[in-house]
């Protein structure tokens, strides 16, 4: 185990429990002052199967969830078979022996068998199989001796709907497994050194939702797709006291139509959903861009094609992004990096929607949008910029899409006396007047489509200006720069400083959080002295490396792909980097 820190894992079948019990169990670590991120793996059936949830904890600042358990919770068999021969030396495992048989001639040197008689002891407090999985908890907090009055604070907070007695109960039970560790049962080597400084534990979907209700979002439209459905939950849980109107609708075409007609009629408007709920919107998308109405989309990216692996992470939906809608409009994809940069750019994507009256595409994956992280607070007094709108007190010079230099003309909220004006899905004039039809083709509609089409496409000038470029993390001078967008970077830093400490090379990580417009300049500037250079992305095909190469004609000289649906570790990467620079 490494000093400070511990990877707590639990396991068992889809129903069990299992990260309702981890949440727990992060929010115990949470409010006992350390750093937290999580991961959850599990199955599309709502019971049966194998499922896992891992949090990893520590009086540092972390970056990913870890790898291999320290500590680890055997609900079912399953869970023996997969994970026991993976703990980590010095680690522990708390099976029930009545229940789960653990080979220890596979356990790691040094590893803690902890037998304890979870349904046993749990039937004094309630006859449902699950509070077992609070008795182990319990156990886990002696195992680790933190502070069991504050484990209480988290069970009372998180029943505190439900009757007094199911809160004793659950108490009851974890002090079960919290006194039979007591008697010298079992405890670890490294605890951490527990300051209960809090701070807050967020999803990435959470921080959106925190995001965009800061921002003064008041319409919020979807239809629930995995991972994005906690979005939905969230906003619709609180959305309503801030004044927001949420809908579940019936489909995701609905959802961004709904959508467009909320932010065409003046209220900062959203949706969010994945891949294939995101190729059904695509239509709506074009529409906005030619209206040039503000919207903000979600896209949360999982494997796919097609329903393909809806509870799996991926990074393969950036050219679905690029190329949504048919033909060309001015558009921005933001990718953030962790659950702080979900909140923070959230609120960047409803400023660029409504500076450039056009789509922002906000990109995740399910790893970001489903695990908990810690961040040490969110600023809620954000800057709110609606942009550019019409002069109320000269409307017979307005025009609705009046050529300007910046691409971005005035805009009237329908309702405003004097400002009407016609907003069709067709090509159009600066006031409104569609082309498309009988003048279509006639030597003045010809100029007036090149002048039109020229507007919108100018704002990508402004959205460049209004992003930032690549972050390089790392030393300045590197042997080895790697290249990555989005959650990657949570291990690819990681495995940076592994390799970094032992002093052979030196690596550093070039970073895109605003992924498009693509800063070309800022990458070229950067990248002319890196000595070699790989791509660290989740698909098969490179699609960053290769908006990369086409914006630039830089190739990447290596490239890491992961693809089989579960997240990037820090030793993926290590491997990759030492089987490159030739040091295995």
């Amino acid at each position: 185990m490494k000093k400070g820190e511990v990877s707590f894992r639990i396991g068992g079948a889809a129903g069990d429990g299992v990260a309702s019990s981890a949440e727990t169990f992060a929010r115990t670590c949470t409010r006992s002052g350390l750093y937290v991120s999580t991961y959850s793996f599990y199955q599309s059936v709502i019971r049966g199967g194998h499922v896992w949830t891992q949090v990893r904890a520590s009086e540092s600042p972390v970056n990913c969830h870890g790898e291999d358990p320290d500590v680890l919770i055997c609900l079912n068999q399953d869970t023996a078979d997969f994970h026991a021969k993976n703990v980590t030396e010095g680690g522990a495992i708390i099976v029930d022996p009545n229940a789960v048989k653990v080979e220890k001639n596979e356990l790691k040197k040094g590893v803690t068998l902890v037998e304890i008689p979870l349904l046993e002891l749990s039937r004094t407090y309630s006859t449902a199989q699950i509070m077992k999985n609070t008795v182990a908890l319990g156990a886990v907090v002696g195992l680790l001796d933190m502070d069991f009055d504050v484990f209480v604070s988290v069970v009372k907070s998180q029943f505190g709907t439900k009757k007094q007695d199911v809160i004793d109960a659950n108490v009851g039970a974890a002090k079960a497994g919290h006194d039979f560790v007591a008697k010298g049962n079992g405890r670890l080597q490294h605890p951490a050194r527990y300051t209960k400084v809090r701070r807050m534990l967020v999803t990435g979907n959470e921080a959106i939702a925190m995001g965009a209700l800061a921002s003064g979002v008041k319409f919020h439209a979807q239809y629930p797709m995995t991972p994005s459905s906690s979005i939905l939950h969230y906003l619709a849980a609180h959305g309503p006291r801030h004044g927001v109107v949420v809908k579940q609708s019936e489909d995701e075409l609905a959802s961004i139509n709904m959508a467009i007609g909320a932010g065409f009629g003046g209220v900062r408007a959203m949706t969010a959903t994945s891949g294939g709920g995101f190729s059904l919107m695509v239509e709506g998308l074009g529409l906005a861009g030619m209206l040039e109405v503000p919207v903000v989309v979600v896209l949360a990216q999982r494997g796919g094609p097609s329903t393909g692996l809806p509870t799996k992470t991926e990074q393969g939906d950036l050219n679905l992004a690029m190329g949504a809608g048919q033909g060309d409009w001015p558009r921005a994809i933001i990718a953030p990096r962790n659950q702080q940069e979900c909140f923070d750019m959230t609120v960047k994507a409803f400023n660029l929607a409504d500076v450039y009256q056009t789509p922002i595409i906000l990109m995740t994956d399910l790893v970001l949008s489903e695990s908990y992280g810690t961040v040490n607070t969110f600023d809620f007094n954000v800057p709110i910029n609606r942009g550019m709108m019409a002069d109320e007190s000269k409307p017979e010079e307005f025009k609705r899409y009046l050529v300007t230099e910046s691409g971005v003309s005035p805009r009237a909220i329908p309702g405003q006396k004097g400002f009407q004006h016609i907003a069709g899905s067709d090509e159009h004039m600066e006031d409104g007047t569609l082309i498309s039809d009988v003048l279509a083709g006639l030597p003045n509609s010809l100029e007036e489509r090149v002048k039109m089409h020229d507007k919108r496409m100018r704002k990508l000038n402004g959205m460049l200006k209004d992003t930032s470029g690549p972050e390089l993390w790392g030393p300045e001078r590197a042997d080895l720069t790697l290249v990555s967008w989005g959650s990657t970077q949570g291990p690819l830093r990681e495995a940076i400083s592994r390799v970094n400490a032992e002093n052979r090379i030196k690596v550093n990580s070039l970073e895109y959080c605003y992924v498009f417009p693509f800063h070309t300049d800022e990458t070229k500037n950067i990248l002319k002295s890196a000595s070699l250079t790989m791509a660290v992305e989740g698909n098969y095909t490179g699609q960053f490396a290769r908006l990369l190469r086409a914006e630039t004609s830089i190739e990447m000289n290596h490239h890491l792909h992961k693809y089989d649906g579960e997240p990037f570790e820090p030793r993926h990467i290590v491997s990759k980097i030492k089987e490159v620079m030739k040091l295995a």
